[in-house]
């Protein structure tokens, strides 16, 4: 399937050493290795704390990236970088040489410290709660549901977008985006209205699927008025 392009709005962005253009980039000569690299960068950007590392485990437990590489191809590629010097390893416990064992450190200053707090014995890693980040698609913010259902961005639009993201579960914004959709009735203001109205009176999270009945109450009920006939 052909890439349909970056989104507008307000995205996340993964910043990267310039050295990884410079350096790096021209030397790689092989797609498992850029993969594995970038994804590592990519992780530890997304990470909190002062210690950031991935484990095998990480690599191994995101499908979508598994499913580029598959486990052998993952091996291969995390060997790679290693030797490059991009990622930095170390088991634990220390003695351990199996691959689940193993956690990836980035070669930077901080990366290069905690692997040799890890080999003097003054922590070891594994002990920390994992993050779970994988490569799923993340979930469109309100900006993104706008520009790719209604249009284009206002400086007002903006700004009743992002109050509303305060005050609104992103589950729900999605929900009345879709609903706002299927009736055709690509206007703010009503699914600002979807929005209120369950806010006010409740929504039955258990089925969110929508009923004849809820059907015919954003037709001919209180969202009638947003609709053209």
């Amino acid at each position: 399937m052909p890439f349909a392009g970056f989104s507008g709005g307000k995205t996340h962005l993964t910043r990267l050493p310039a050295q990884f253009f410079s350096e790096l980039l021209p030397e790689i000569d092989h797609l498992g290795e850029l993969k594995v690299t970038l994804y590592a960068l990519w992780f530890v950007e997304r990470m909190e704390g002062k210690v950031r590392f991935l484990a095998y485990t990480d690599f191994q437990a995101d499908e979508r990236l598994l499913a580029g590489l598959g486990e052998g191809g993952l091996d291969d590629a995390l060997e790679r970088a290693v030797l490059r010097g991009t990622l930095l390893r170390v088991y634990s416990p220390r003695e351990s040489t199996q691959k689940s064992q193993a956690f990836y450190f980035i070669n930077s200053p901080r990366g290069r410290a905690a692997v040799e707090a890890a080999l003097r014995g003054e922590w070891q890693p594994g002990e920390e709660p994992r993050p779970g980040l994988t490569l799923d698609v993340e979930r469109p913010n309100i900006f993104r549901l706008y520009e790719q259902n209604i249009g284009p961005l206002t400086p007002l639009i903006g700004e009743m977008l992002q109050e509303a993201e305060k005050l609104y579960p992103q589950a729900w914004i999605e929900d009345a985006f879709k609903i706002a959709v299927e009736k055709n009735v690509r206007r703010w203001k009503y699914i600002e209205a979807i929005l209120k109205s369950w806010q006010e009176e409740g929504r039955d999270e258990t089925d969110r699927r929508s009923t004849a009945k809820d059907r015919r109450r954003y037709i001919e009920g209180e969202f009638a008025d947003f609709i053209d006939h």
